[in-house]
């Protein structure tokens, strides 16, 4: 499975709200800390859920929650 670049956050609390609509959304993701100060984490999705992590990020109600 080919993982792609889905989302940069750039602080825990960000993180954790991303990736709790992932597991929602049944979306498969992983986290991999960038840089010595772990202040950035990009997370990651397979290839074949892009677009479904995409749609579950931009649904109008879990915006600015």
């Amino acid at each position: 499975m080919r993982m792609a670049r889905f989302y940069d956050a750039m602080s825990d609390s960000d993180a954790s709200r991303v990736t709790e609509l992932l597991k929602e959304g049944g979306v498969e993701y992983s986290i991999q800390i960038l840089g010595d100060g772990a202040h950035l984490k990009e997370i990651l999705v397979a290839e074949e859920d892009l677009a479904a992590a995409e749609r579950l990020l931009c649904t109008p109600a879990h915006k600015n929650t």
